[in-house]
């Protein structure tokens, strides 16, 4: 009498940890209201779908990203949301396999705004210069223009993007300016009065 072989293991029951065999993690109410997709990550680095009840891989989360598709992940035991430091492994992976999005000049410019007084500004411009991009493919999509070997796209495209570094520029400049009038005023009230 032989065993059966093992199947695929699809439900998270190697530890107490783990939900028991057969029954999903409870999804976080706020996140069920929702809507969302909730995925567990557990201490073993595994990540869990709560929806299909399986255990699936970062490739498995960068395919619901690209599928547009709403969810969260949140660490097993404490509820933390976990969502940005997943999608930021995807990006490195992504950054590490191929050609990357992002030079190191533009990562070194990304960093030096953290704790920047205008790193809020940074985060909003990014987020809306990328919707702009976004939407200035779909409307080309939309009206079947997105034949890239065209002379006139190309000029399109890249004047798109000289300007996106030109506001850039600008923008890290004005920030450079007004830290150093906000630091100037700082400085001049702490000088002592004679």
């Amino acid at each position: 009498m032989s065993a059966a072989p093992k199947s695929r293991r699809t439900q998270a029951d190697e530890s107490d940890e783990l939900p028991p065999a057969g029954e999903a993690p409870e999804a976080p109410e706020a996140a069920a209201k929702a809507g969302l997709r909730v995925i567990k990550k557990y201490p073993n680095r595994r990540l869990y779908d709560t929806r299909t009840s399986s255990y699936i891989t970062l490739s498995d989360v960068k395919d619901m990203v690209m599928a547009c598709e709403h969810f969260v992940v949140l660490d097993a035991k404490s509820g933390e949301d976990l969502t940005r430091s997943i999608l930021f492994q995807i990006i490195l992976e992504e950054e590490t396999a191929g050609v990357p999005m992002f030079s190191t000049q533009a990562l070194a410019q990304i960093i030096r705004f953290y704790g920047h007084t205008m790193q809020g500004l940074m985060g909003n411009y990014l987020e809306k210069n990328i919707q702009s991009f976004i939407d200035l493919q779909s409307r080309l999509t939309e009206n079947s223009v997105m034949n890239l070997q065209n002379p006139l796209m190309q000029n399109f495209m890249g004047g798109y993007i000289e300007q996106s570094r030109q506001m850039f520029t600008q923008m890290q400049d004005q920030m450079s300016k007004q830290a150093e009038t906000l630091m100037g005023n700082l400085g001049a009230g702490l000088t002592p009065k004679k």
